[in-house]
């Protein structure tokens, strides 16, 4: 198999490779780190490469021999996002007002992806405090799309989205927030999984982040690459692991059709953004599935309670840094408006949660998932909000991804999934939610449209013009 080729089979395929002798651990993270000494100069996905590094480890898996089976990620190249501790690094959050200093441990989802045979190639950038779902930032630069480098590739696990899509690793681990993980998913054209609160431990040092909102997940090509990240990762998984259960036979679901944003969102739909819920839509018939139209019943605290915890987390993070003075003029702006939001307002938005859900789970009374827009248009140009002030670029920011929020302030998981490609040639998406601790359900639901509209097939054009 050509390095290419062995770079993007991605790290299902990866890994069934290495143990089956067809490839070495070697000859994959070669082929990966070849990758990216030649595209990552051009994108900017990685802040920091660990390539002796990588060699070292993959080297010592080759002389251990075929393993026995209990490492699902054996030799598998990973990237790690930059919000997340790795030993002997530092974690830089897109930023210089951070501390300098290298990670004295592992986190929690590094030492398990460590533990089932993964080889840690890289940091990813993030935009500055992982404020937006951009990854433009003053100390790092700008991290580009692979489809069309004028454009940005999301954020803010905007490096990780980057990374995936052009083959510079074997999966990606991104952190979601409130969108992190789905919009530079949609926007590159991969399958991210947004996990159930808790689900990846967040351990030992961002336990409740964004005043729990956050949570880890897998940035893929496959459905698959994204259940082996999982089974290595993950608390809680059905028996036998979620890439076995991928294969299970499985009776038609109900899927309902949501259009409509949470009250307080100022947003407009996109026309080819529309065409991919309708698209998607028929595919889901043809699979058998029942699909309707029904309105999630979004309560107008739902908005609220999203925004006041982001905002209130812009500030509590940037409270705790060593070298505040060095953070960009917009991240001091958002950590002032941050500021406006009292402990008291902070606990009514936390308090609002069961309220909340309760209201948004009545959809599945009726439906065992739902299909939801992802991002209204199409990703911002690089450089478009460059200058702008805070408000200005929360207000243009949040209307380009109304549709996820809400999930994280309930906790719930939903996955971005990929709906071809607008006129453009830039992707499109569309948003799967599901009940509390089903992302078997959206796992399913996205391996099924994956094998009637296989998008791992097409590259960017990187490599030559998307198949």
């Amino acid at each position: 198999m050509e390095a290419n080729d062995l770079a993007y089979a991605g790290a299902a395929q990866q890994s069934k490779m290495i143990a089956s002798g067809a490839a070495t651990a070697r000859e994959v993270v070669e082929a990966t780190l070849g990758r990216i000494d030649r595209v990552n100069p051009v994108i900017n996905a990685y802040r920091v490469v660990f390539a002796d590094e990588a060699l070292a480890e993959a080297d010592k898996i080759d002389a251990a021999g075929p393993g026995d089976g209990s490492q699902p990620m054996r030799g598998v190249p990973v990237s790690i996002k930059d919000d997340t501790d790795v030993l002997g690094e530092r974690t830089a959050w897109g930023s210089l007002a951070t501390d300098p200093r290298p990670a004295p441990h592992d986190g929690d989802v590094v030492a398990r992806l460590r533990e089932a045979g993964a080889i840690i190639v890289g940091k990813t950038n993030v935009p500055e405090l992982t404020v937006w779902p951009f990854t433009e930032t003053l100390a790092f630069g700008a991290t580009r799309n692979p489809w069309n480098i004028d454009y940005t590739t999301g954020g803010s696990s905007g490096g990780a989205g980057a990374a995936a899509a052009a083959g510079l690793c074997g999966v990606a681990h991104g952190s979601d927030g409130a969108g992190s993980v789905r919009i530079p998913a949609a926007f590159n054209g991969l399958f991210g999984l947004k996990t159930q609160r808790e689900r990846i431990s967040l351990g030992p040092n961002h336990f409740d982040g964004w005043n729990g909102m956050t949570v880890y997940g897998p940035l893929a090509r496959t459905v698959s690459d994204a259940a082996l990240f999982l089974d290595a990762t993950a608390d809680g998984a059905p028996e036998g692991g979620y890439l076995a259960a991928l294969d299970a036979a499985t009776q038609p679901l109900r899927i309902a059709i949501s259009l409509k944003p949470p009250p307080g969102s100022l947003t407009k739909l996109g026309a080819e953004q529309r065409a991919a819920i309708d698209s998607t839509a028929a595919a889901l018939r043809e699979l058998g599935h029942e699909v309707f139209e029904q309105e999630i019943d979004y309560p107008v605290a739902a908005f609220v309670s999203t925004v006041a915890r982001y905002l209130r987390s812009v500030t509590d993070d940037a409270g705790a840094l060593p070298h505040p003075e060095r953070l960009e003029q917009r991240t001091k702006n958002m950590a002032r408006l941050g500021g406006l939001i009292s402990d008291r307002r902070l606990a009514q938005a936390r308090a609002a949660e069961p309220g909340i859900a309760e209201q948004v789970n009545r959809i599945f009374e009726n439906a065992d998932a739902v299909l939801m827009p992802g991002t209204a248009a199409a990703p911002f140009k690089i450089g478009q909000l460059q200058g702008r002030g805070a408000l200005w670029t929360l207000n243009a920011a949040a209307s380009r991804v109304p549709w996820y929020g809400v999930w994280n302030a309930i906790g719930q998981p939903a996955s971005s999934v990929p709906a071809g490609f607008d006129s453009s040639g830039l992707p499109l998406s569309v948003q799967f939610g599901a009940a509390p601790g089903n992302e078997l359900a959206l796992l399913r639901v996205a391996a099924q449209l994956e094998q009637i509209r296989p998008w791992a097939q097409a590259r960017p054009p990187l490599d030559g013009p998307a198949q």
